[in-house]
């Protein structure tokens, strides 16, 4: 009497065991492509996955698992565990993927180069043959660019960096003094995370409206879905200008996701150190721009979001003329101030022997983004002319002149009203003006610029901040 149970149990193991070759029976896929986005030629990308899915009632086979193109393309391939490589052809022959199973593929890619100036399109199948021989296909796909790799650059003798090719760096640039480095319009550098720009020469930076130069990090992936990590900060060293370097300028110039974008040691002041005009700092995870006994003119620039301050005048000179400086970080709330003036750092007294600050805009989150700190020993010269702050207000005829004194007590909106969008869900800034912003035909005109920071010809009745107000 125990016989039809055994038999039924053996049919049972049977079945779990077979595999259909009916062409009704298929497999499915968490996506049917997998875009690696622009990735450069010849650097391995960061690894991407989908699953394999058995749903189908019964088990499927694959007899064969391969690179339409082979070794072609450049893309990588590991299918549960196996390797599509060199060694086995570019294939996987004999999957078996259960009913009601999965298993997980992953996908690489390091493109061969395509002598190319402008990114090209690159894609690659992974086909799947069933033992039904029913082919189904995902197909892998990226945008390559070609680009210029350079490693501990250093630049003893005047040298230009040029180019609509991106240039990767690893390692650094050092400018040695004595040098000069020019880095031409519409020149783009990504740099590698531990990469950064020391400067003991001289640097000049010469973009402009239509062609600004970029210097950003080099991951130009996702690190999820909704953020790239050009949206991240920290990406790369940033820029430091140390105490033999004089004379530098930055003209239109867009510098974000740096550690320290811009950092001027202490020197002489009887030479300015650094003039920075229509440019960018923005994401950073320490200081936007941190000048030490310094002289530094800021005309017509956007500061924006660092988790260090935004702007920190430590002594020496400067003057902030037309700028924008928010401080909306959104990654950490312990994030410092806006701006920071002070005759101090630290154990070290810097004497502050003149900063002004015209027509400029300084607000952000919190209720008070302005901090100035004074020691008594040293001088302590400071001037806002035409500003909007967002600080409780003081009163101080001979250094606050016509300044719009946000109100702290508006917590709901605080800064963000001024201001285009402040999306911090999907880190989308837009620092160009919104039509209920005070700051809109504040500024003084005998001190303001002709044009914004984007090339927009200012009005008859001039805006605060970097940006003219366009009505759209």
């Amino acid at each position: 009497m125990m016989f039809p149970w055994a038999f039924c149990l053996l049919g049972a193991c049977t079945d779990d065991d077979s595999f259909s070759a009916s062409p009704s029976h298929l497999l499915s896929f968490s996506t049917d492509s997998v875009a690696m986005d622009t990735v450069f030629s010849a650097v391995p990308t960061a690894t991407k996955s989908f699953w394999v899915y058995n749903k189908s009632g019964a088990g499927i086979r694959c007899t064969n698992i391969r690179l339409e193109k082979g070794n072609q393309t450049g893309f990588r391939v590991n299918v549960d565990g196996s390797y599509l490589g060199a060694a086995s052809g570019y294939q996987l022959n004999d999957l078996e993927i259960r009913d009601k199973d999965s298993v997980r593929v992953f996908v690489e890619l390091t493109s061969p180069l395509n002598y190319q100036d402008k990114p090209t399109w690159m894609k690659d199948d992974l086909v799947f043959t069933l033992e039904s021989g029913v082919q189904q296909r995902v197909n892998l796909n990226a945008f390559t660019w070609d680009a210029e790799m350079m490693t501990d650059l250093v630049v003893d003798h005047d040298m230009t960096l040029s180019g609509e090719k991106p240039i990767i760096i690893y390692g650094g640039i050092t400018v040695k003094e004595g040098a000069t480095l020019v880095i031409e319009a519409g020149t783009t550098l990504y740099f590698h995370a531990d990469a950064g720009l020391d400067v003991y020469g001289r640097l000049i930076v010469s973009g402009d409206a239509w062609n600004n130069v970029v210097l950003r990090g080099d991951r130009i992936d996702h690190m999820f879905d909704y953020l790239p990590y050009d949206n991240v900060s920290g990406q790369w060293q940033g820029i430091h200008f140390y105490e033999s370097s004089y004379e530098n300028i930055i003209n239109y110039a867009d510098i974000h996701s740096a550690s320290d974008a811009v950092v001027c040691d202490s020197s002489a002041v009887d030479k300015i150190k650094l003039s920075m005009y229509s440019s960018v700092i923005h994401n950073c995870k320490g200081a936007g721009l941190k000048s030490v006994h310094s002289v530094v003119d800021v005309q017509n620039c956007q500061l924006t979001n660092t988790l260090g301050d935004c702007v920190a005048i430590h002594g020496g000179v400067a003057r902030l003329l037309q700028c924008t400086v928010a401080q909306f970080y959104p990654f950490d709330a312990e994030r410092g101030v806006a701006l920071r003036f002070s005759n101090y750092l630290k154990d070290h007294i810097y004497p502050l022997y003149d900063f002004k600050c015209y027509n400029t805009i300084v607000t952000g989150y919190a209720d008070d983004v302005i901090m100035g700190e004074a020691n008594e020993e040293a001088p302590y010269i400071f001037l806002f002319d035409h500003c909007l702050l967002r600080t409780p207000k003081i009163e101080d005829d001979e250094r606050l002149k016509e300044v719009i004194w946000e109100n702290p007590e508006d917590t709901i909106h605080g800064g963000v009203k001024h201001f285009a969008k402040i999306d911090t869900n999907n880190l989308v800034y837009d620092f160009r003006l919104d039509a209920a912003s005070e700051a809109i035909g504040k500024a003084d005109k005998e001190n303001s610029l002709p044009y914004d920071r984007v090339g927009v010809i200012r009005d008859e009745e001039p805006d605060l901040g970097c940006y003219e107000y366009v009505n759209q």
